[in-house]
């Protein structure tokens, strides 16, 4: 073999070899982890600022409604002197005080909402985070023991063929084989997540957790235990129980 031909043979095997571990799934679902952790306080920080803007709306109505109740106080002393004119005065900063106490509460409104929705993300995004957390260390711990198992048949194959040269080939394709099946079902399970099923869990989870109190209840002597369904359909006897 030429000079040649060996050197573009050793650059292809270099840049093979980057590039592998540039696209390793096992280095990209770690660096997932990091991210999703430490998107975390970033989220905090959101929530803090959201809710700093509605108690800051708060207090600004407080302020507007102890100023409006001053000068209606005004308003009432002012007529009691007969002053029409201090009293005119005073009705003409209140209305533009209204106003601003009815721009302030829409504001307000709309950053109440918006920090109800904050959490109602974060909720939605931890319980995301926390499933594919689990997914991707799954896949992590399934990947180190098929290594692990492949230096295993390796070992023991390289004592049944005639020696190395034999073996490497073999042990090549199949560790392709693991990889790419191993990949396949990373992708399909970060893929098929669906936010929206969160809550239809959450519900599920409720439901499942006093299905398993009223049983220990039941245990315990503390209830009656529920009764069993019946089988079929019968005809009720009182009319409330199509209720």
């Amino acid at each position: 073999m030429s000079l040649w031909k060996r050197l573009k043979r050793a650059i292809r095997a270099l840049l093979g070899k980057a590039v592998e571990t540039i696209e390793d799934p096992k280095l990209i679902l770690e660096q997932n982890i990091r991210e999703l952790n430490e998107q975390v306080p970033k989220m905090n920080e959101h929530i803090a600022s959201v809710k700093a803007t509605v108690t800051l709306l708060e207090r600004e109505i407080e302020k507007y409604q102890k100023e409006y109740n001053e000068l209606i106080a005004r308003v009432r002393a002012a007529l009691s002197q007969n002053r029409e004119d201090l009293a005119e005065q005073y009705a003409l900063r209140i209305e533009k005080l209204k106003q601003s106490i009815a721009q302030t509460q829409v504001e307000l409104e709309a950053a109440r909402r918006a920090y109800e929705k904050a959490l109602e993300v974060k909720k939605l995004f931890m319980r995301e985070r926390e499933r594919k957390i689990q997914e991707a260390r799954a896949a992590l711990q399934q990947y180190e023991r098929a290594k692990w198992q492949a230096q295993i048949a390796e070992a023991f194959e390289q004592f049944e063929v005639g020696g190395i040269d034999q073996t490497h080939d073999e042990m090549v394709r199949r560790l392709q084989e693991k990889s790419a099946k191993y990949e396949a079902r990373l992708e399909l399970a970060i893929e098929s997540i669906d936010t929206s099923r969160l809550k239809v869990d959450e519900e599920m989870e409720r439901i499942q957790a006093r299905e398993s109190l009223a049983r220990l209840k039941s245990e315990l002597g503390l209830e009656a235990a529920p009764p069993p369904p019946q089988q079929g359909i019968s005809e009720p006897t009182d009319k409330h129980s199509l209720l």
